[in-house]
């Protein structure tokens, strides 16, 4: 079955994972899926992010949690949607929790942390919200 918003599989995917305390998730691979989990790798809400097989079998497996730890992530959920696409101004980039999780926007310039967003001076559509 292919999925209508592929990364709200991949949130849910993730989500998943955490809730039955699974080292490992994968999932089909995708331009936008790879960048939003190397963001979330670089920002230590996960461990890593991989891309494994080639062409058509392409999968990203993503490691959510290191063995015998608790997961960084509280809660991840997904902003924007297919019906309803949540844009936003530079001005109006959403903090979340006062600073201490973080929302990936999808930019003119790419994918990348709100924060960086903000310093580089571009609004976009705010992808997921992360803490």
């Amino acid at each position: 079955m292919v999925s209508t918003d592929p990364i709200a599989d991949m949130l849910t995917r993730i989500r998943n994972a955490l809730a039955v305390r699974q080292e490992q998730v994968a999932m089909p691979h995708s331009k936008i899926k790879q960048s939003v989990a190397e963001i979330l790798a670089e920002n230590k809400y996960i461990v890593s992010s991989k891309v494994e097989g080639s062409g058509i079998e392409k999968s990203l497996v993503l490691k959510v949690i290191e063995e015998n730890s608790n997961s960084p992530i509280t809660e991840i959920s997904r902003v924007s949607k297919p019906g309803r696409r949540v844009y936003s101004k530079v001005k109006d980039i959403p903090t979340v929790k006062q600073g201490r999780g973080m929302v990936i926007v999808s930019t003119s310039k790419g994918i990348m942390t709100g924060t960086q967003a903000k310093s580089k001076k571009l609004g976009g559509e705010v992808i997921c919200k992360v803490y």
